[in-house]
């Protein structure tokens, strides 16, 4: 076992040691995540943006949730590209800093529609139109780590958790990560919500039904 895993979820830690454990957890993962070289970083993108572009759930749907990279994360661009490309409908997050909420808005051109917001994060504009959350048949969820299991450790905040039970539960839920992001089990407590897949630039897991 990798010296950052957390333990067995029969002993996992619950309380301050849990938000101890998840904090030690996402600076050793975010340490691995920056430490990749640019060159690997792209090669790895292109390899999930092939992989998730591809996924069935994704070809299907019509209205779809995305997100924008922030920090080194895996640049998503191309595949809301490619959702442009297939007449699907965009939404992308916008923090709503005092309900501690994610607000989602429909954008259509990334270039026109979107600009630098809370925290450095690239949000949709005034203009954008509001979607409501019940309307999204899938969605793409950015984490800091996951597991074999798809449970997903995020940066802390908890907007996806408060998010997710907003979109309906029929609507996938995939996350995109490097391989570097995999780690033998995520520290959760029973609000933390899992993703039902998680694509890497080598490995898929999917949740167990």
């Amino acid at each position: 076992m990798p010296p950052d895993a957390p333990r067995a979820r029969d002993t996992a830690p619950v309380g301050v040691a849990l938000r101890d454990a998840k904090r030690t957890l996402r600076e050793s993962v975010l340490a691995r995540r920056d430490a990749m070289t640019p060159a690997a970083r792209r090669a790895a993108t292109r390899a999930i943006v092939d992989a998730v572009s591809a996924l069935p759930s994704f070809t299907a749907a019509r209205r779809v949730l995305m997100t924008l990279p922030f920090r080194n994360e895996w640049d998503t661009r191309p595949v809301i590209a490619a959702a442009f490309a297939a007449g699907k409908r965009v939404a992308l997050p916008r923090v709503d800093s005092r309900r501690r909420m994610l607000e989602l808005f429909e954008v259509k051109n990334l270039a026109r529609d979107v600009a630098t917001g809370f925290h450095g994060i690239d949000e949709p504009l005034a203009h954008c139109d509001a979607v409501d959350p019940a309307t999204i048949d899938w969605v793409l969820v950015p984490g800091v780590a996951f597991d074999a299991t798809c449970h997903r450790l995020g940066y802390g905040g908890g907007y996806y958790d408060r998010l997710l039970p907003l979109v309906p539960a029929t609507s996938p839920r995939i996350g995109g990560a490097f391989d570097v992001q995999i780690v033998e089990r995520v520290p959760a407590a029973p609000h933390d919500i899992a993703v039902d897949a998680v694509v890497t630039e080598s490995r898929r897991f999917a949740k167990a039904k």
